[in-house]
């Protein structure tokens, strides 16, 4: 079963609470999205460990309801 847009967003929020986050449906079916997060708490850690984080927020859900996503991290300019 496919994960909804505003579900992982939702989980992204909950896992890092200031997090700005914009979640694309790339293909149309619910199973590949693009997602930008933005987060003080990425500040002054690799992308690797940004990414990280935010699969860990996802509290499992990548490569099973979550099929694919293209994640794009960053800190507040």
């Amino acid at each position: 079963m496919a994960m909804d847009a505003r579900d992982i967003e939702k989980l992204i929020k909950e896992g890092i609470p200031d997090a700005r986050v914009e979640i694309r449906d790339l293909a149309g079916d619910g199973d590949h999205y693009a997602a930008e997060v933005v987060s003080e708490s990425f500040r002054g850690k690799t992308r690797v460990q940004q990414h990280q984080m935010v699969y860990e927020a996802l509290k499992g859900n990548m490569g099973g309801a979550l099929h694919a996503l293209a994640l794009q991290t960053s800190a507040p300019e």
